[in-house]
């Protein structure tokens, strides 16, 4: 998010694109026959961009993660991310550019959202600067947030509901993970982020409703009782999906934060698929410029 509060960014880089219907349709027997490095920007000309890339595409190392025209490279105290996509409708176009992400710590604690642990959350970067520089006038500089999800089932098989919220504070980060499973048991955490990567669980503070997204999504986060959070920017809104930067009360005082909501019991329809791939273009081939 941008200190002024105008602009926000969000990269995925994916390895297996979990929201892929293509990856869905063949099966989820290759993830590394599906990856991709998504971009979505927001503000005045926000673009979304999500090309569902073949295993060609793919480069790793232990610093830097290829696909296609765009990468990420880790210098050891810089995450640097590439971007050259194309843009889906309504606002078709090329978007490119460099945007740098400065740690103000790194962590290594991992939260196991099933007890299992076929699904795993790591917030490597819990707080952190962000620059951002690309095309058509988009620079911008602000606060910024580096983690990852991994899993070994699809998520439809495990939840129907998930709301997930970080909101940055005088002393670090608080964030909030909510899941409801399919077998009936639930996930609630909160958890603290110092400015050292310390992460330390909070006590849970209420539960509390929002408004529903534009596709009628259901929504709610965290804050205090007799709080109603909400919505402050409008950012991604799916028919399963919906981002926005959400304002909640925490210990009394007001805190802005990014926000999701994700219904998985809608994701599974089928006749959403063929809606998803006209934003998530499938384009398997591709030859790297050197062999």
């Amino acid at each position: 998010m941008s200190d002024c509060g105008t602009y926000a960014i969000s990269v995925i880089a994916f390895i297996g694109s979990v929201f892929s219907p293509w990856y869905r349709w063949s099966g989820r027997r290759n993830p590394e026959n599906h990856v991709c490095i998504n971009v979505a920007t927001y503000g005045p000309g926000g673009r979304f961009t999500m090309t569902d890339r073949g295993q060609r595409a793919l480069r790793q190392s232990e610093t830097t993660f290829v696909v296609g025209p765009s990468h990420l490279q880790w210098s050891g105290k810089t995450l640097l991310v590439d971007v050259d996509e194309w843009a889906a409708p309504p606002i078709p176009g090329r978007v490119q550019g460099q945007i740098r992400l400065y740690p103000d710590a790194l962590s290594s604690d991992e939260l196991p959202l099933t007890p299992d642990g076929c699904h795993i959350w790591r917030p490597f970067a819990p707080s952190a600067r962000i620059e951002v520089d690309l095309n058509r006038g988009v620079k911008w500089a602000g606060h910024g947030y580096f983690d990852a999800n991994f899993g070994t089932r699809a998520l439809e098989q495990d939840f129907s509901y998930w709301t997930w919220a970080r909101f940055p504070t005088d002393d670090g980060a608080v964030a909030f993970y909510d899941a409801d499973r399919l077998d009936g048991s639930t996930l609630s955490a909160a958890v603290h982020f110092d400015r050292n990567g310390t992460v330390t669980p909070i006590a849970l503070p209420d539960r509390r409703p929002m408004a529903r997204s534009l596709w009628m999504v259901r929504r709610d986060t965290r804050g205090d009782a007799n709080s109603r959070p909400t919505q402050t920017k409008a950012m991604l809104d799916a028919p399963f999906y919906c981002r926005s930067v959400v304002r909640t009360q925490l210990g009394g005082r007001w805190h802005d934060g990014v926000h999701e909501a994700l219904d998985l019991r809608r994701f599974r329809q089928p006749w959403l698929k063929p809606m998803i791939a006209m934003r998530v273009p499938r384009r398997p081939g591709w030859q790297f410029a050197d062999p």
